[in-house]
């Protein structure tokens, strides 16, 4: 018998590498000789590079600046000329030193160094994951970061962060990082959010982090001035709202192309030859509900396995979704944490304890024989 467990993150609780071994230790418990094969998944947000790298791409540190101006360590991964750089990683809401936000201030400039790390070690294909931000920038960080001037009416450079945009007068491209023009970047989101407006960066993300009715105001007159300097075409497109306009910003300037995150994903880790053969595929995340429908980690597992004709069993925290609504989505079952454990805190606290009994009772319940 052979399992492929390919879950996303239980956020706030386990990442996507500890939910494989959770339910590896239970499948083994439940069933002797079973073979697990752990692949963890994502779908451009938080755990991107640690999918790829325990599908064996290469794991490359860089010291860089974090959302708001603190050194952190910036990674990403590699395998020949293709690097994964993951936005939270570096400049999310995470990296925040204390968890302070600084709506008007926070930046992307980090991630336009990771990138630039990537081209100048000859890498010329970028597939760049976007979500949980703690910036409004626009992308503008990153892209000063890779030799962009933004200028004010008086020629002089703007400082780092959304607010700053507002007095944006001009952008000069002549120091952008030459080998951006013989390199492809790829956005890998399921955001599909204009950059302004009700559906807009500020509008919708902003006050998570941490901007009030105000500074969403005030964010939102810059971003639109950001977008009149750049391009303001393409702040329509769907996705340049993504982690707080930075689809804009790559879409504008880099050339970038969004795709769906899970879907990229998958792709990249051969993930339909790795399946091949299994018997049975297991995946979920943290809160199995509607957003998983439409897009999220979990779907693209299911629709790719049941492709190759292989069940697929979801696991999850918690699961908002009736059977009718799982099982026409294509799974063949639905195990929750919650089943065992009613109490929310203490359902994330024993998390990998209730995740070993569910592989165990999957084992038992879903492989033949």
């Amino acid at each position: 018998m052979r399992v492929v467990v390919a879950p996303d993150k239980f956020k706030g609780s386990l990442g996507a590498g500890e939910v494989v071994a959770a339910l590896g230790v239970g499948f083994r418990r439940g069933r002797v000789g079973v073979e697990v094969v752990g692949m963890p998944v994502a779908d451009g947000g938080d755990g991107t590079v640690g999918a790829f790298v325990a599908a064996g791409w290469e794991r490359v540190g860089v010291g860089v600046v974090g959302p708001t101006g603190e050194e952190v360590e910036g990674v990403y991964a590699v395998a020949g000329k293709t690097a994964v750089v993951e936005l939270a990683a570096v400049v999310g809401l995470g990296k925040l030193p204390g968890g302070r936000l600084d709506p008007m201030g926070a930046s992307t400039y980090g991630l336009g160094q990771v990138i630039a790390h990537a081209l100048e070690s000859g890498v010329r294909e970028i597939v760049l994951g976007l979500g949980g931000s703690a910036s409004t920038d626009g992308g503008a960080g990153m892209l000063q970061a890779l030799g962009l001037r933004i200028l004010d009416g008086d020629g002089c450079e703007l400082p780092w962060g959304g607010a700053a945009l507002a007095r944006a007068a001009r952008i000069d491209r002549s120091g952008l990082h030459p080998a951006l023009r013989e390199t492809v970047v790829t956005i890998a989101s399921d955001v599909d959010n204009p950059l302004l407006g009700i559906r807009g960066a500020a509008a919708v993300f902003g006050e998570q982090k941490g901007a009030d009715a105000s500074q969403r105001a005030i964010l939102e007159a810059a971003l639109i001035n950001w977008a009149r300097v750049v391009d303001p075409t393409i702040a329509e497109r769907p996705g340049a709202g993504a982690a707080g306009g930075t689809g804009f910003g790559a879409m504008a300037l880099l050339g970038a192309v969004v795709r769906p995150g899970i879907g990229v994903i998958l792709e990249l880790i051969d993930f339909d030859a790795r399946i091949a053969g299994a018997d049975l595929v297991v995946t979920g995340e943290g809160s199995l509900d509607e957003q998983t429908l439409h897009g999220k980690a979990p779907m693209g597992v299911c629709e790719a396995a049941r492709a190759a004709g292989i069940p697929v069993v979801a696991v999850a925290g918690r699961c908002s979704l009736d059977e009718k609504q799982w099982r026409a989505a294509g799974f063949s079952a639905c195990y929750t944490l919650s089943e065992l454990e009613p109490d929310p805190k203490r359902s994330m606290a024993d998390a990998a304890a209730l995740l070993e009994q569910l592989g165990a009772r999957i084992a038992r319940e879903q492989l033949p024989g």
